[in-house]
């Protein structure tokens, strides 16, 4: 049987990168997928895309900063599946600038979309699974674990998306919901939010984080989408079933070293 048969599942970012791989695997493993996300040209695009090879997928236009989008997005992911079994935290944003010279709007809205939102997914998503039980996976990355100086807003959302996680798996735990929470921590992912990013820098800069990336991972390359997707996977299924609190890093051995 496919790992995902009978679950349904909420993947917000889900127009491209790492959420548009996700809800292709999870889709590819019998899940029906609610695809949400703030762009919903390219959203409606990429779930026409995946539905035209027969997966169960729908889409939902879904501003993760916003509270009221994300009570409508649950609930249309109840509607379109019966229940809600899993959702992926993974919508965000990264904008370039060292602490010295990043505004106050910046840092508010990177705050807003990468900590707010999963916030608001986790607390309402608990709420949805606590009769029956469920997964949460919430994208982190190796920048809460690591300090990078061109993105500091983004390190800090990150790091404390890391112990929201945390915090929030032992409190389900001791209340005795079967949720389990995890946090999947990816290194450098050729995805469109790493490319603009990365666009927004000189090209000296662009050429030393190239150098960087890749002098520092032992398998000398970034990784794909699907790499990250299948480790998304591994937690959200029942295979993961004592997995619980945990940072799942998908980096290439970048932060071994």
């Amino acid at each position: 049987m496919p790992r995902m048969q009978n679950k349904t599942c909420l993947v917000t970012g889900a127009a491209s990168g790492i959420g548009l791989a996700t809800s292709r695997r999870l889709a590819e493993e019998g899940a029906k997928v609610l695809m949400t996300d703030v762009d919903a040209a390219a959203g409606e695009a990429a779930a026409a895309a995946l539905a035209g090879v027969g997966l169960a997928v729908r889409f939902a236009c879904h501003d993760v900063s916003s509270r009221d989008h994300w009570e409508s997005a649950i609930a249309a992911a109840r509607a379109f599946g019966g229940s809600l079994d899993v959702i992926v935290n993974n919508a965000g944003i990264a904008g370039v600038g060292p602490i010295e010279f990043v505004s106050w709007a910046d840092w508010r809205t990177t705050l807003d979309v990468n900590l707010d939102g999963v916030f608001h997914g986790l607390q309402l998503g608990i709420r949805e699974m606590k009769e029956k039980g469920g997964s949460i996976v919430n994208i982190a990355s190796i920048e809460g674990l690591l300090g990078e100086p061109m993105v500091p807003a983004y390190c800090a959302s990150k790091g404390a998306v890391r112990m929201l996680t945390k915090s929030s798996a032992v409190y389900c735990g001791m209340a005795g919901y079967r949720i389990r929470i995890n946090t999947v921590c990816p290194g450098f992912v050729e995805t469109p939010l790493l490319a603009a990013a990365v666009s927004k820098l000189p090209p000296e800069a662009t050429e030393a984080l190239q150098q960087k990336v890749m002098g520092r991972t032992p398998m000398r390359r970034m990784a794909q989408p699907a790499e990250i997707a299948n480790a998304v996977l591994y937690l959200a299924s029942d295979e993961s079933s004592y997995v619980n609190g945990s940072d799942l890093v998908v980096d290439g051995g970048y932060t071994a070293g």
